[in-house]
């Protein structure tokens, strides 16, 4: 596996994620970004046995972009007490199959995971197991009807940001769990988490990431990139 790495210190590491890997392995047995990553640390630095290695956050299978690990115990707790503080600062960039109507605003859902079918939906707040979901999103440009999205999640729930666009009636491209039409060449999704900042977990000082757009037909042409 070709592993992108955009940071390696004493206790993170943090990579670019392909569309189409998953974070962790699954039930598919396809290879995982954690074994690549894995297998680069213990290259780069002549590891014997196994690799300690942390999962802080995940992104969706079909969605690309930057994934931050923790390469310690203490960097991994640190790291994932920054994502549930909500001191990590994510900017993902999206396209919608149709045009979104406002130009910004905040999306507030209680959002219902069904595990079994790996989908989430809209539901009431008095509903068992929900959970409160918030995004940030600004329309940046329109082009042959669709739209050129920025998204910052305020909270990180699962298949937050493809259930926020889907609600606004513009679901993403590709995205067909959501209400998309048709599927990119890759079966990916125009979802993609451009950039991650947050605490560095010894240091005073913050880790910034920032993973470069896919190479995908649907990125290209975009003035406001």
């Amino acid at each position: 596996m070709d592993l992108e790495v955009l940071h390696c210190c004493n206790h993170v590491l943090g990579v670019a994620k392909p569309a189409g890997l998953p974070v962790v392995p699954d039930a598919s047995g396809d290879p995982s970004l954690l074994d690549g990553a894995k297998a680069f640390l213990k290259r780069e630095f002549s590891k014997p046995g196994d690799v300690f290695l942390g999962v802080v956050h995940r992104l969706d299978r079909p969605v690309s972009g930057v994934v931050c690990f923790g390469r310690t115990s203490k960097g991994a707790a640190r790291l994932s007490e920054s994502f549930r503080s909500g001191e990590a600062e994510k900017t993902y960039l999206a396209v919608t199959s149709r045009p979104l109507t406002e130009r910004e605003g905040v999306i507030e859902h209680w959002l219902l995971k069904d595990s079994s079918r790996n989908t989430v939906r809209v539901v009431d707040r008095e509903t068992p197991g929900a959970k409160r979901a918030e995004t940030r999103f600004q329309r940046l440009e329109d082009r042959r009807g669709q739209s050129l999205v920025r998204l910052s999640p305020i909270t990180g729930r699962s298949h937050q940001l493809r259930v926020a666009m889907a609600s606004l009636d513009a679901p993403l491209v590709g995205d067909l769990r959501y209400g998309a039409a048709a599927p990119l060449p890759d079966r990916s999704v125009a979802l993609h988490a451009l950039t991650l900042e947050l605490p560095h977990p010894t240091r005073p000082e913050a880790v910034s990431l920032r993973a470069e757009l896919p190479p995908l037909e649907i990125w290209r042409g975009w003035q406001g990139l």
